[in-house]
């Protein structure tokens, strides 16, 4: 790192984005002025091909959903090109009354997740959103197409909205190859295409469904969310609705390792480049949604080793914290930051892989999600 180098914690929050900046040793931060103010942001996240570039998924209860950009590294936010629901042409579709020949895009619910293309692809990113669509970007957002082999798929009637509805909310890109994609959806499951999003493949085997009579459908999981093995892009570590999952086979299967923890429920898994075989999840409560164990408290998985290591120590963080999907992300600095952001607006952070722990003095509103802007990104 060079020695003005800067890790930035990026958040989306129930009233704004915020950026956090911390020096290289990650023990000094400060919190930014918040952006967006009152609005609700499912994402904010840095695009690493274009350093000081960030993206924020913003949806606003009066204007509706939004894609904002900085150029800046958050000081200063511009709307940039938004995607419309599309409509399937097939079907007879709704006329605007003052012009019967029109057909009228209706706007999307809400946006849920900014994901950058590979740095062979500089201009491409992807978008998630609700109602389970999926876009891309060959531009940098200044249009947007959308993916029609996942938007209108055969058995796309048969899906369920999760809790927090209808949301495509993960998206990764296979690292060696830009033609395999993989996307998560709330109360679908996982997919996998290896066309660049021609065609897709349900990719849940192994998942338990608990709360549908059929226990391992082809789809119908909620999952939650999914983080790619960096140094094995073949491993994948889920947290769903159903419990802990790592799969070694690009998705095909999925094998559970919950279990040990008792409920393994939960909604957030991260996994850092500096500790390959390595996954970090916050367990919840199953019913009540919120940390179980009395305390704050960060659960890892050694991959290698088959076995759970409990990272924070019971009388550190007293009370009840709840986590969202998006709410735990690690950087790719050796050792691995670790950084947990609460939905009653706490934010915990551990500069080296979870030995130590400290919660910012600095009280935000309940926090969607948390990345981090690595300084090897600039």
């Amino acid at each position: 790192m060079e020695k003005n180098e800067k890790v930035r914690i990026l958040l989306g929050t129930r009233k704004g984005s915020y950026v956090v900046e911390g020096d290289k040793r990650r023990k000094t931060w400060k919190v930014g002025a918040v952006a967006h103010a009152g609005d609700e942001v499912y994402h904010v996240v840095a695009d690493p091909r274009h350093p000081g570039d960030l993206y924020a998924a913003v949806n606003n209860g009066f204007w509706g959903p939004m894609v904002q950009r900085s150029r800046n590294w958050g000081r200063r936010w511009n709307e940039i090109a938004t995607p419309l629901t599309p409509i399937k042409k097939e079907r007879k579709p709704a006329f605007n009354e003052a012009d019967p020949g029109t057909p009228v895009a209706r706007p999307l619910n809400n946006l849920w997740r900014i994901e950058p293309g590979l740095s062979s692809e500089p201009k491409t990113l992807y978008l998630g959103a609700d109602p389970h669509l999926l876009f891309r970007s060959s531009d940098l957002g200044s249009s947007w197409e959308p993916i029609d082999s996942i938007n209108h798929h055969p058995a796309r009637a048969g899906w369920a909205p999760g809790f927090g509805g209808a949301c495509l909310h993960t998206i990764l890109v296979d690292p060696r190859d830009s033609r395999r994609l993989y996307v998560g959806m709330s109360s679908v499951g996982t997919f996998r295409s290896d066309d660049g999003g021609q065609s897709w493949k349900p990719t849940n085997k192994g998942v338990e469904t608990p709360f549908l009579p059929e226990k391992y459908p082809e789809t119908g999981q909620c999952v939650h969310h999914v983080a790619a093995d960096a140094a094995d892009p073949d491993t994948f570590y889920r947290q769903d609705h159903g419990g802990m999952y790592v799969s070694h086979d690009r998705m095909e299967t999925w094998t559970r390792i919950g279990k040990p923890l008792g409920d393994d429920f939960g909604f957030g898994v991260a996994s850092p480049p500096s500790a390959p075989g390595r996954a970090y999840f916050v367990r919840l409560d199953g019913r009540a949604r919120v940390t179980g164990e009395g305390h704050f408290q960060v659960h890892e998985w050694n991959d290698r080793s088959r076995k759970w290591r409990k990272l924070v120590a019971p009388k550190a963080f007293p009370g009840h914290f709840g986590v969202q999907r998006e709410g735990i992300a690690t950087d790719n600095l050796s050792p691995a930051g670790i950084y947990v952001g609460t939905t009653t607006g706490q934010l915990f952070v551990s500069p080296d892989a979870g030995k130590t722990w400290r919660l910012l003095p600095f009280q935000f509103p309940g926090i969607h999600s948390v990345s981090v802007a690595n300084p090897s990104a600039g």
